[in-house]
C-alpha cells in the first residue's frame, strides 16, 4: 500500500494529469494479491501544452522507475482493443505448452532475448513464479505405527488451513457460516505443521509431523490458459519512434534464433495478431473493391474498356494518399487503408463525369473521341471541381479536431484530402489520354465501333 500511495502521489504530480483512481489486490483480470493498478485520466490537450498521450507515459516512466520495490508500467488506453488478454502493456506475444516445466524453463529465456530487441520497452510477463508452497507427503509405515489414517490427516489439513464451514447459525434476520481454522498464527510457516494433531489408534492424538514430511518449494500463483494449453504471455511497449511493423518482425527472428523446441508454440496475440491478419487481408480487400468497381461500370457502361479508364483515376488517389501520410509523419494505420477504400468511391466519380459525357457525344452527336473528351474535359471540370472541394471540407474537421479520440480519426481526414487533392490535378490530364488510348486499341482489336448516332424508332403505323 506504502508503494501503491508513493506512485500515486508522483502521478498526481505530473501537470498533464487530472486525475488517479487507485486500487490494490485481485480484480476480474488477475488473482494475484500482490498486484495494483492506477487509472489516470488526464487534462484536455489544450490545457496540457499539446503534449501528446505517449509523450506524458514517457514521463511519468522515468519518474515511477526511480521507485525502489515497485516497478510500474504504464499504457495508454485504446479506443479499439482486439482480443488478448489484460495486461501491463499495450503489446503481447505469447508462449504456451502441454508441458508447463518445459514451458517454465524457457519464458525467462525469451523475456531476457526480448528484452534486447531494439524499440522495446516495458517488457513484462503475466508468469507470477514467485508464491511458496509446501509439499507434504505422508509416512505410510509412521501412520500404520500410530494408527493414523490418511482421511484423518486429510481432514486435520482440511480443518487447519481450508477455512472449512462446519455450521450456519441463522438469525433472525441474517445468517452466519461458521468457519473452522487455526489461528493466524500458526499459518505462517510450515514448522507450524507440529502443532496440528491427527487421531491414532485409541484416539491418541499424534503430532502431523510424526507421520508426515514436508519440503518447501515454490510454485506459479496464477497459470493462464492458450485454449486448453498452460501459457505465458510477455508484454511489452513501444519505444518512441519505434514502428510496430520493425519491432514485431525483431521479436520473430530473435525468438527463431533461440530454436524453442516444437513442443513450445510462441506467437504473437491481441492488438498485434489483430494487426497482422488486418495487413495480410489489405490487398484482397483492395483487390475485392476494384473487382466489384469494374463490375458495376462495365455493366453500367456495356462495355470491357472504358470501365478500366475510370479505375485509372485510382491509383492517382493513393499515391496523394501516401503522400499525405508521409508529410504530416502519421503511419499508415488501418484507419488511413479505410481513408484509402473510400477514395476509391469519392474519387472515381471524376472519372465517371467525364467517361460519361463523352461517351453521350460520341454516341448522340456522332463526335469523334478525341473531340468527345475533349468536351467533356470542359464541361464537366467545374462539377467535379465542386465535388472534389466539398469533400474536401467535409474531411477537413477530422484533421484538425482536438478533443477526444481525435488521434483515432485524424488518419482518415489525411488520406481522404491527400488523395483528393492529387487526384484532382492529375485526373484532368490522365483520364483524356487514357480515355483515347483504350479507344484506339479497343478499335485495334476488333471491338464494335461505339461512335454511332442515336436514332429514333420509326412511329408506329395503325393496324388497318
Amino acid at each position: 500500500m506504502d508503494l501503491q500511495r508513493k506512485a500515486t502521489e508522483v502521478v498526481l504530480a505530473d501537470p498533464a494529469v487530472a486525475g488517479v483512481g487507485s486500487s490494490v489486490g485481485p480484480s476480474p483480470y488477475s488473482a494475484s494479491v500482490n498486484r495494483g493498478r492506477l487509472f489516470i485520466s488526464l487534462k484536455p490537450l489544450n490545457q496540457r501544452g499539446n503534449i501528446t498521450t505517449l509523450q506524458v507515459v514517457e514521463r511519468l516512466r522515468a519518474k515511477l522507475n526511480q521507485i525502489p520495490g515497485i516497478r510500474t508500467f504504464m499504457f495508454p488506453a485504446q479506443d479499439l482493443r482486439v482480443g488478448g488478454r489484460q495486461s501491463d502493456a499495450q503489446y503481447q506475444f505469447t508462449l504456451w505448452s502441454a508441458d508447463i516445466e518445459e514451458l517454465q524453463k524457457w519464458v525467462p529465456r525469451v523475456v531476457d532475448r526480448v528484452k534486447r530487441v531494439p524499440g522495446v520497452v516495458d517488457v513484462t510477463t503475466d508468469r507470477e513464479q514467485g508464491g511458496l508452497q509446501a509439499n507434504i507427503t505422508i509416512d505410510r509405515d509412521a501412520a500404520a505405527r500410530f494408527g493414523a489414517r490418511v482421511q484423518d490427516i486429510d481432514n486435520a489439513l482440511n480443518n487447519a488451513f481450508s477455512q472449512r464451514q462446519i455450521s450456519t447459525i441463522y438469525g433472525p434476520r441474517n445468517q452466519y457460516r461458521v468457519i473452522l481454522e487455526v489461528d493466524a498464527a500458526y499459518q505462517r510457516d510450515p514448522t507450524d505443521l507440529a502443532h496440528i494433531y491427527v487421531p491414532g489408534s485409541s484416539n491418541a492424538q499424534v503430532p502431523l509431523s510424526a507421520v508426515t514430511k514436508y519440503e518447501r518449494g515454490i510454485a506459479p500463483l496464477v497459470v493462464n490458459h492458450q485454449g486448453q494449453f498452460p501459457s505465458v504471455t510477455i508484454t511489452y511497449n513501444l519505444a518512441p519512434n519505434a514502428l510496430i511493423e520493425d519491432v514485431t518482425r525483431s521479436i520473430e527472428q530473435a525468438v527463431a534464433e533461440m530454436h524453442i523446441p516444437d513442443i513450445v508454440r510462441a506467437d504473437f496475440s491481441g492488438d498485434v495478431q489483430a494487426y497482422r491478419q488486418a495487413v495480410g487481408a489489405q490487398p484482397l480487400l483492395l483487390l475485392a473493391a476494384l473487382v466489384a468497381v469494374y463490375i458495376v461500370l462495365g455493366v453500367l457502361y456495356e462495355s470491357l474498356a472504358h470501365p478500366l479508364t475510370i479505375i485509372s483515376t485510382l491509383p492517382s488517389a493513393g499515391l496523394g494518399a501516401l503522400l499525405a501520410l508521409e508529410i504530416s509523419g502519421t503511419e499508415l494505420s488501418v484507419i488511413a487503408f479505410i481513408g484509402i477504400i473510400l477514395l476509391i468511391g469519392i474519387v472515381k466519380k471524376n472519372g465517371i463525369m467525364m467517361v460519361d459525357f463523352a461517351l453521350d457525344g460520341e454516341r448522340r452527336l456522332g463526335l469523334p473521341p478525341q473531340r468527345a473528351i475533349h468536351n467533356a474535359c470542359l464541361a464537366r471540370f467545374r462539377p467535379i471541381l465542386m465535388t472534389t472541394l466539398a469533400a474536401m471540407l467535409g474531411a477537413l474537421p477530422l484533421v484538425i479536431a482536438i478533443g477526444p479520440g481525435s488521434e483515432l480519426r485524424r488518419p482518415l481526414g489525411i488520406t481522404i484530402i491527400g488523395g483528393l487533392l492529387v487526384s484532382q490535378v492529375l485526373t484532368l490530364y490522365t483520364t483524356p489520354v487514357i480515355y483515347l488510348l483504350l479507344d484506339r486499341l479497343h478499335r485495334k482489336l476488333g471491338g464494335a465501333n461505339i461512335s454511332f448516332i442515336r436514332r429514333r424508332p420509326p412511329p408506329l403505323q395503325p393496324a388497318e
